[in-house]
């Protein structure tokens, strides 16, 4: 079983960026595609990025596409989210979960972290 924790969270101001990690422990991430997900009050869990295991493909939601940027060091164990442009309505709770599959559906992801906290202010 993988454990995996997400850290880089914060509050920042529309047009600001962030980096987001999700580094792993228990099993060698490159074993696995990664997703990022987020969350809102009162929403759905929200698709936003994965990447394969090799790092080598990567697929990113519409809403978010040209302004955020998925990547992954598997020598480090770690993936990123690359978030610039940020807008309001990009704020959530983010989260990194493992997949065996190449999908955007949250069922199909198996471990997922904890969770860290943006928030983009107007």
């Amino acid at each position: 079983q993988v454990q995996l924790v997400e850290s880089g969270g914060g509050l920042v101001q529309a047009g600001g960026s962030l980096r987001l990690s999700c580094a792993a422990s228990g099993r060698f991430l490159s074993l696995y595609n990664i997703g990022w997900f987020r969350q809102a009050p009162g929403k759905e869990r929200e698709f936003v990025a994965v990447i394969s295991r090799s790092g080598s493909a990567t697929r990113h939601a519409d809403s978010v596409k040209g302004r955020f940027t998925i990547s992954r060091d598997n020598g480090k164990n770690t993936v990123f989210l690359q978030m610039n442009s940020l807008k309001p309505e990009d704020t959530a709770v983010y989260y990194c979960a493992t997949t065996p599959r190449w999908s955007d559906a949250p069922h199909e992801y198996d471990s997922w972290g904890q969770g860290t906290q943006v928030t983009v202010s107007s």
